[in-house]
């Protein structure tokens, strides 16, 4: 997880809903980079990896991925090691970079959102590689994943999981 300044967005520029309230985004930013990454890549291995495709995953080796959470000031950074995310070191630029709000990525999660809609309304960020955006966009329109519930990644779920592996 990389920290970033809190910043609101323009005024010109589209905006969420709904937004972290800045004294809460100013508290994520300060957290420690990496536990909350290890935390990011558990919900991710638990929730999106098993259902990934093998082309899907041959694509995303040797990649990296920056999530941003553009109004709690984090950043996280991953890559796929052949079975499982990773947490990634912040370095150089990623190959892809997505980039939205809590509450727009919650959206996405679950399925109350399609990321054409949040993309074209510029509330989904994509920079780097256009391939890899475009993989990331249609994996997760394809996807037939359970709706996301934030209930799933309870601190003694997560644990009660881990326990079993």
């Amino acid at each position: 997880m990389q920290h970033l300044p809190v910043t609101l967005p323009p005024a010109s520029a589209p905006s969420a809903p709904f937004r972290l309230p800045l004294p809460v985004a100013q508290l994520l930013s300060r957290l420690p980079p990496y536990p909350a990454s290890w935390v990011f890549v558990q919900g991710l291995n638990r929730l999106l990896a098993p259902q990934l495709p093998d082309d899907v995953r041959a694509l995303l080796a040797a990649r990296t991925l920056r999530l941003k959470l553009l109004d709690a000031g984090v950043a996280f950074d991953f890559a796929w090691q052949g079975q499982a995310f990773a947490a990634a070191r912040h370095g150089a630029a990623p190959d892809l970079c997505i980039g939205a709000s809590v509450h727009d990525l919650m959206l996405l999660a679950r399925r109350q959102e399609d990321p054409d809609t949040l993309f074209f309304s510029r509330r989904l960020l994509l920079e780097g590689d256009t391939e890899l955006g475009l993989l990331f966009k249609n994996t997760l329109d394809s996807l037939e994943l359970p709706p996301f519930e934030l209930q799933s990644l309870a601190p003694h779920r997560v644990l009660a999981l881990l326990r079993r592996r």
